[in-house]
This record gives structure tokens, sequence and C-alpha cells, in this order.
């Protein structure tokens, strides 16, 4: 038998899999030579079939299946064409991005516009956590260490967690970390800050060979934008002038923009400390493992994980989302053992808080770089 196209699992309903077989028909394959992959991706890997990429409406509004062989020189330039596209698409839908895609094993990468520092928003938790969990694997700090958490003001509240209890309360290192990589909550974060300083969270990032990642300010400055001072109405105000603004090291009128002043990392610091976290060198494998735990309980799960995660794959991830900044982080675990790392560093030209367009052009984006590994 030649080579079979393979459907995804999750993509096999009639709407998809009947498009896909008249295709297939229309360029001449037999019926038995579509069918559905349960994802044993590493008996893909060693056949020659073909699998299709998750279903996306966007992309796939014509189906042309066409039979050819194809060389190495032909996969790579199939790549530098679908690189290019993510980038129009991501233009298109009014976002820049930087974006890597990097096999944990093999090393393999696929980048789109990796260079330059980004402001993080959120996404700077996940190296604070590794830095906390540095002091703990290292004995300095006690994970059941209690430590006073007090009610956070209006102005600088997240939207879940320690931020909206309106009492004093005295929580363990080990759940405030819970509270700030799963539920993004700016206090926590700000708490844990309270018990390893700025200085010596960035040193330990240091020492742990992670680089390209700032840690210069407490989260909950990120509440006290000219956003939260303006009406509703006139929101749009402060979204204009984020956009307006760079935010790759020519100063911001934003400060929390400003990478030269705000916590800052680069796509290629962050995708080397998920390496660091998921491919344990440096870091304490205990400390690794508990950090890969929190990640997979993240709750904000709208931006990529629709696009990443199935049965047979698991997204631990987190997000930074500010003003125009749409970032996240994660790693892609597969049922065949091969993990892959994706750092999306995005900005939106688009003047609203809520963009679901958006947050679906960017997971189209993201599954195109990862499928290029697989």
């Amino acid at each position: 038998m030649g080579k079979r196209l393979r459907l995804l699992g999750e993509d096999n309903v009639p709407h998809i899999r009947d498009r896909i077989r008249r295709a297939a028909e229309a360029a001449g394959l037999l019926p038995d030579q579509v069918v559905v992959d349960h994802s044993d991706s590493a008996r893909l890997l060693r056949s020659r079939d073909r699998r299709l990429p998750r279903w996306n409406p966007c992309r796939w509004r014509h189906i042309r299946v066409r039979r050819r062989r194809r060389t190495g020189g032909a996969i790579k330039s199939n790549a530098t064409r679908i690189v290019r596209e993510v980038a129009d698409d991501l233009e298109a839908a009014g976002l820049r991005a930087r974006i890597i895609a990097r096999d944990l094993d093999s090393g393999a990468e696929v980048t789109l516009a990796p260079e330059g520092f980004v402001p993080l928003a959120s996404v700077v938790k996940v190296p604070i956590a590794v830095a906390v969990l540095a002091k703990i694997s290292a004995g300095v700090l006690a994970a059941d260490q209690l430590v006073r958490v007090e009610p956070a003001g209006v102005d600088s509240a997240s939207p879940t967690g320690s931020a909206r209890f309106r009492h004093p309360a005295w929580l363990a290192v080990n759940d405030l970390l819970t509270l700030s990589v799963c539920f993004s909550d700016n206090t926590a974060t700000d708490a844990l800050l309270r018990v390893v300083p700025m200085a010596d969270a960035s040193r330990e990032l240091n020492e742990l060979g992670l680089v390209g990642i700032h840690v210069r300010h407490y989260l909950g400055e990120l509440a006290r934008t000219p956003l939260e001072r303006l009406e509703r109405t006139e929101a749009h105000l402060a979204f204009d002038l984020a956009a307006v603004g760079p935010t790759d090291g020519d100063g911001h009128r934003i400060w929390q923009l400003d990478v030269s002043q705000a916590n800052a990392g680069t796509a290629a610091g962050l995708v080397d400390l998920l390496a660091e976290v998921w491919r344990p060198g440096r870091i304490d494998t205990e400390a690794a493992a508990r950090m890969r735990e929190l990640m997979s309980g993240n709750i904000l799960r709208h931006r990529l994980a629709p696009d990443l995660s199935s049965d047979a794959a698991q997204w631990s991830s987190k997000t930074g989302t500010l003003l125009h900044l749409r970032h996240e982080i994660g790693v892609v675990d597969h049922a065949d053992g091969q993990s892959i790392a994706l750092v999306l560093l995005s900005e939106s030209r688009n003047p609203a808080s809520v963009q679901p367009a958006a947050e679906a052009a960017l997971g189209a984006a993201a599954r195109a770089l990862h499928d290029l590994l697989r």
C-alpha cells in the first residue's frame, strides 16, 4: 500500500472528515488511504504516511490534496513558506509576534522574529516561581513557611485568588506558588517577592544559567496603567497609546511597557527556561517537577490551549496579558514522549480588552509552528 493521509482523532467528525475524503478521492487516493490517526506519532514517524494538521476553519477554506514526492529541500522550503504565511496571517489580524517552537529532545527549532526584549506581564510569574523553588531546594526557604497576605487594594486586584481576599490571611509559600502560577494572582506573587526579593530572584536565575529575563517590579503595578484611570467608554485611548509606543528598547510612555523599566525578557530566554524545567540539568529535579505541576494547573486556557490540547497531548502553560500584550509560554507533552516548548510574545493593534479573533489567530500560529516539529 502507498502513503496514507492520517486525520487527527479529534477531527474525526463528519463536517471535517467528509470534506477531506472527497478531496482525497478527487486526487486519486483509495478510500483506505484516508485513516484516523490515534496519535501513535512514533510509529507515524517511522512510516511514510502523512498526518493532516488539526482542522482550522480559517486556513482550510479550500482543501486540495496532491500526490507528489518531496525531498529534504522541499520540506525546508515548505517550513519557510508556512512561517511566512503565519506572519502574514498575524499581520492581517493586527498582531505582531515573536514565536519560538523547540523540540526539547532534538533541539530542533522553528522561529518567527524571535529577537528583542518584550514586557512580560504575568509571564514573569514563571521565572519568579522557579527562583522561589530554587530557594526551597537549597534549604534556604521552607515550602510550608507562612506568609501574611494583606487585602489588595481595589485598583491593584487580580480577578482571582488572594487578590480578592477582604481580610488578612496567612498562606504557605507553596500555596502562594499555586495562586501565582495557576491563578495568575498578582497579590500572591508580590507576597512571594517579599520573601524572595527581586534581586535574589534575578541572582537565582543567573546561577541557573537562565539569562535574558529581568524581574524589576511588583505585579500589582500592572493594574496601575492609564487604563485604570479612564472611564470604560474611553478605554480605547489606553490601548491606542499602548500600541503606538515601541516596546523593543526605545522607551514607552507607559512605563509598564518600557523594557528598560518593566519586567522583561526575550523569547530565547524563556524557551531556555522551559527547557530547563522540562529537561532539568542545573535545577533540582523536584523543583522542576513542582514547576511542571504548577504550569499544568493553569486555569487560563483561552489562548493557545484550544489548538494545542487533546486527549493525547497535555498543554502546560502560563499566559500574560496587559493592555495590547498577548503572551503565552508552555510545553506540549505528547503521548508518544515528544515535548515541544512554545513561547509566543505578541502585541495587538486592536484597541480592545477582549479580542477573540486575535486569540484565535495566535492559537493557529502556535499550532502551525508546532506542527512543523511533529
